[in-house]
């Protein structure tokens, strides 16, 4: 199951979840740390070409993914800019927080829906379950981020933080 990530739409909710093979102090260091964000965060062939962040509750983390692989056609050389404003922390169980899509200053996008998420980090035999609960404000902007390929980004994104925790143990 380790490298299985269930999903489902409930409502206004895109649910994630999956174990990670490393014990949840790595995990939710993965996920708090920029050092550790710029090596995972996106889809293959995208790389974090700015890493701000503000790990605290109403702290800021803005990025901008950059496509890198050519392979890609359209997408290489693109840049998609994201804001994460943090609402609450707790130190290695969970961490809530409300995702923009951004500009290069962190204003955030018109017409763009964002999400507010909660992760869980739960302690599992040495290995750690991360559930990642999205709610959109309605049914129909969590249709949106999926035909936008949220789901792919998503599942490819956690594939590469499951090989950066192995490659840090």
């Amino acid at each position: 199951m380790t490298n299985e990530m269930l999903t489902k739409v409930e409502g206004q909710e895109f649910v994630m979840e999956r174990v990670f093979n490393a014990p949840k102090c790595l995990v939710f260091s993965a996920f708090s740390e920029a050092e550790h964000l710029k090596h995972w965060w996106g889809p293959r062939g995208w790389t974090l070409t700015v890493c701000n962040i503000d790990f605290r509750p109403g702290g800021v983390w803005h990025y901008c993914m950059k496509c890198i692989d050519e392979a890609q056609g359209d997408f290489f050389g693109f840049e998609s800019w994201g804001k994460a404003v943090y609402e609450e922390i707790v130190d290695q169980e969970k961490i809530v927080y409300v995702d923009y899509f951004s500009d290069a200053e962190g204003n955030e996008a018109e017409g763009m829906p964002p999400s507010h998420v909660s992760l869980v980090f739960e302690e599992l035999d040495g290995k750690t379950k991360v559930i990642s609960r999205s709610r959109f404000d309605s049914e129909e902007a969590v249709k949106t981020v999926i035909e936008m390929g949220m789901e792919q980004g998503i599942r490819e994104t956690w594939d590469r933080l499951a090989e950066r925790l192995e490659s840090l143990q």
